[in-house]
């Protein structure tokens, strides 16, 4: 019998999320290639691994003890990578990573840029997620790491299976029409009579902003709810209300934009996560220096400067 690492990553996913859908959505795969790979596993078995109840699934004990083993093998090809890695003298390897837009636009290209020139073995794949969903799929094993924040309003909770390493730290700005705040810096509570353009209050940056909005005495009033801040910055320069960016986000702005120090500073910090066990690989290091080296010739350190 030879079980093939790609189903034994998918039953798991099976297991832990209890549908098809949901294990090809955490996989990136879709449903019909996740099922058809689950079948020809059965095959491979050749036993029942799991039963439909529904649009759920239940393992079978088989199934069950199929998945206990399908954890210690793919955690023993994980420290064979690593072992692998750190017994070379040059390290040629590919990592998927997770990340978001302004990441993507604002960080990244430099970044693999160095790391290209230093480290040309190691290769970064890329796949854009929501933030929310970044540090879900390194635990599940389907990324080697990804970009992950969190905002000094709002902290977020951790897995504790997860490793963070802070790459930069970011502070917030009033993204406003032109001419709208004439002077140099303005306080949140300023700002409450304008129409705001937020993201959704179920992702990280919109749950952050109204609890800085909350902790000032007012909900902002949300003319146009928006997912990416390049969108909404383009909203803010065609005058249909203002909205906070981050430093990253503020290479995106379009004309028309005037960005202002907010009094009291909201933050938030850039991290890489990865799995506890992956922390040490030699080419994951590797390209935590290379993303903090970007992240500093941007002028962006890796500790508060809140007063």
């Amino acid at each position: 019998m030879e079980l093939s690492l790609t189903r034994l990553r998918m039953l798991r996913e099976l297991q832990r999320r209890g549908t098809v859908t949901a294990a090809a959505a955490a996989l990136h795969y879709t449903p019909s290639a996740v099922s058809q790979q689950l079948a020809q596993l059965e095959r491979d078995v050749g036993a029942r691994l799991f039963e439909r109840l529904g649009r759920r699934v239940q393992m079978t004990e088989l199934g069950l003890l199929l998945t206990e083993h399908a954890e210690e093998i793919l955690g023993a090809v994980e420290r064979a990578t690593m072992a692998l890695e750190e017994a070379q003298d040059s390290i040629t390897v590919r990592l998927t990573a997770g990340v978001w837009a302004s990441v993507a636009s604002g960080l990244l290209p430099s970044a693999l840029t160095l790391l290209a020139e230093q480290h040309p073995g190691i290769q970064v794949k890329t796949v854009e997620l929501a933030p929310e969903a970044t540090a879900e799929a390194v635990r599940d094993g389907t990324l080697d790491f990804s970009f992950v924040i969190d905002y000094s309003d709002a902290p977020m909770p951790w897995d504790v299976s997860l490793e963070r390493s802070v790459i930069a730290v970011e502070r917030l700005h009033a993204a406003v029409p032109r001419g709208t705040v004439p002077s140099g810096s303005v306080s949140l509570l300023e700002l409450a009579e304008h129409p705001w353009i937020l993201s959704s209050p179920k992702s990280h940056l919109g749950r952050a902003v109204r609890v800085a909005c909350h902790r000032h005495g007012f909900e902002p009033k949300v003319n146009h709810e928006v997912g990416e801040q390049a969108t909404a910055m383009a909203m803010v320069g065609a005058g249909l209300g203002i909205t906070l960016v981050s430093d990253l986000g503020l290479i995106l702005r379009p004309p028309g934009v005037d960005v202002v120090a907010l009094s009291t500073p909201v933050m938030r910090t850039v991290s890489i996560a990865c799995r506890t066990t992956a922390l040490r690989r030699p080419a994951l290091q590797l390209v935590i220096a290379a993303v903090r080296t970007a992240a500093a010739e941007l002028g962006l350190g890796t500790e508060s400067t809140l007063p």
